[in-house]
């Protein structure tokens, strides 16, 4: 497996948090180098995930985590985001996952699915897993800038 950093978040599943793993994926990604329209998506589609879980996952009456990891690579940004809690295993949940197909029944994952079409359309793969909880994993690839420099850039050689 190619190198990468994991960073692991849990946040009770309460729509105040929205914002601090939104605020989080937008420092992930400004440091990997993503440019500010990359971050946009990825910050309304992780928004859109959170969302979906803190609304669906739990009762009223329970205390409930959402954990969001995210899987910092050279080419790409991953990010899960898994309710009912626990930590996560990598290599597992990518080993246990399947793609996203539009054509599957929203009400089979969850209700509300709109989220899921936004997030699909917003990233550039997503997957899902229902088995213990929902699990959507994101992934966004970094694009290289390949815009030559021009009177509006700044050159910091000399």
């Amino acid at each position: 497996m190619e190198p990468f950093d994991f960073i692991e978040i849990k946040v009770p599943a309460k729509s105040d948090y929205v914002g601090v793993v939104r605020l989080s994926t937008s420092g992930v990604a400004n440091r990997m180098g993503f440019n500010y329209e990359d971050i946009e998506d990825l910050k309304v589609a992780i928004s859109e995930a959170m969302t979906n879980a803190v609304t669906h996952a739990y009762d009223d009456a329970e205390d409930g985590e959402v954990t969001v990891g995210f899987g910092v690579y050279t080419d790409r940004l991953e990010v899960m985001v898994a309710d009912h809690g626990g930590s996560f295993d990598l290599g597992k949940v990518k080993a246990d996952i399947g793609p996203y197909e539009q054509s599957e029944p929203i009400e089979n994952l969850r209700e509300g699915g709109f989220g899921l079409f936004l997030i699909d359309a917003l990233m550039d793969k997503v997957e899902i897993t229902s088995d213990h909880g929902v699990i959507v994993l994101m992934t966004k690839f970094l694009q290289e800038n390949k815009v030559g420099l021009d009177d509006d850039q700044i050159s910091t050689t000399q």
